[in-house]
This record gives C-alpha cells, structure tokens and sequence, in this order.
C-alpha cells in the first residue's frame, strides 16, 4: 500500500513541476518525503504535514504564489506573482504537496 502511495505521488504533474529545475525547483531549498535520493535543500521548512499545517488550503496557495505576503523577509521567490509558474501549475504543486 505504500508502494501505491509513493507511485501515485510520483505520477501526480505537480510533482515533475516541483522537481523541475527549471520550473518550481522547491528541492532547491526544502525536503520532503520520498526524496531521499534527490538533492534536497535544507534552508527552508521541510514539506511534511501540509494539511496539517495549512488545513485552509487557499493559504497554502496563497503562501506559493507570494510567500512575501506573509513574510516580507522570506527567500521564497514569489511564484505566481512574478509568473514563475502559470496559474494551473501553481494548483498542480499546491495539489501535490498538500499529499506530504
């Protein structure tokens, strides 16, 4: 059952554009399950718990499109509002780590 889990997750477009380099590239500063074999970044907060952490999840979309609404000091580029990602993969990756 966790196989599943992990191959479900592994299937979901939110994740290639959370991985991707050239798009969300979020393993450039956080860790989260199942990327033990990535190269994880450790300086922001660890992806884990979201639905916990973010039970509203229109915050969590509001935190990835601009994080500097709640934090002007953060270093989380503002995604959305500086079209790093388009609105319908901005909803892929908030669908895919609101999973973690």
């Amino acid at each position: 059952a966790a196989e599943e889990k992990t191959e479900a997750k592994k299937a979901m477009p939110g994740q290639e554009v959370a991985f991707d380099n050239r798009k969300g590239n979020c393993l450039a500063c956080h860790a989260m399950p199942g990327t033990k074999g990535e190269m994880a970044g450790s300086i922001a907060p660890p992806l884990i718990a979201m639905k916990l952490r973010f039970p509203d999840r229109a915050k969590l979309r509001a935190q990835v499109w601009d994080a500097t609404v709640a934090n002007p000091q953060t270093s989380m580029p503002p995604i959305g509002k500086h079209k790093i990602l388009s609105e319908e993969e901005i909803d892929q990756v908030v669908d895919f780590i609101y999973t973690l």
